[in-house]
Order: structure tokens, then C-alpha cells, then sequence
């Protein structure tokens, strides 16, 4: 309630993975997931009366999870696709989660900022591009396998 801000969607990403040694190289198994966490996303609709604002607040959200889904697969790609060592590959992989973890809260902080929380329809525009752009090369990325 105390909040200047019509909603927030609080996300999680959680990843685990499995290893195994062969011929001195670590494999790893991944388990990678984003999810949203209902307990601490909230929106307050009782001070949204107009449709046209109600979309626009839903939209901005939808660009936060859609920024969280991007993260899900750029985490999968490059968690997956690194040579790790066998005296060191714990250590290596929770330093590569914590950078792209890093990242993507960058990433939203500024999605918020430059669209002003979605209230920059511009900058929101301009956001919407940039989130769906990113999207497509994750998934080529992870398609092709480069």
C-alpha cells in the first residue's frame, strides 16, 4: 500500500545441475527455471479505473517476465556450452550464474527506469523492441547451438 507504484511481479530463477567426470571434463545437467512468485507480486486495481491503463500496466509487467524468460534461456545456453574444470567447476559455474544473474536485475532496473515504469509510452516501444529482438537471438542462439 505504501508503494508509489501501481504493481510489481516478483520473479525467481532457480537452476541445480547434475555432474559427471569423464576423461578429465565436467558434464553437467541442468535444471533451469524461472518462476513467478505470487506472494510478493501484487498490482493495486482499485486505483486503475481506466481499461487503456489497466492494458498499459499489464503490458509493462508482461516485459518483466518476458526479460526473466530471456534470462532462462541465455542462463541455459551458456551454463551449458562452457568447458569447466574438473578442480574448480563448482566455483566456475556459481560465478557465471551470479554474472548473468547480475545482468538481467541490471536489465530490469533499467527497463523500469527508461520506460518510467511504463508510463514512457516511447520508451516503452522502444523497450518492447529490444526485449522481442533479444528473445529471437536467445532462441536462435539456443536452436543452432552457438
Amino acid at each position: 500500500n505504501n508503494s508509489p507504484f501501481y504493481a510489481l511481479t516478483a520473479m525467481t530463477w532457480r537452476y541445480s545441475y547434475n555432474s559427471t567426470v569423464y576423461r578429465n571434463r565436467v558434464e553437467i545437467k541442468l535444471n533451469n527455471q524461472v518462476s513467478i512468485d505470487k506472494n510478493r507480486s501484487w498490482v493495486k486495481w482499485d486505483k486503475i479505473k481506466n481499461p487503456d491503463v489497466r492494458a498499459s500496466l499489464l503490458h509493462h509487467e508482461q516485459g518483466h517476465v518476458n526479460i526473466q524468460y530471456i534470462l532462462l534461456l541465455e542462463a541455459d545456453r551458456v551454463l551449458k556450452n562452457r568447458s569447466y574444470s574438473v578442480s574448480n567447476y563448482k566455483a566456475q559455474i556459481s560465478q557465471l550464474a551470479n554474472e548473468i544473474s547480475n545482468f538481467f536485475d541490471t536489465m530490469q532496473r533499467n527497463y523500469d527506469e527508461e520506460t518510467e515504469h511504463g508510463s514512457n509510452h516511447k520508451m516503452q516501444a522502444r523497450w518492447d523492441e529490444i526485449i522481442e529482438d533479444k528473445m529471437n537471438e536467445s532462441l536462435e542462439a539456443l536452436r543452432t547451438g552457438k
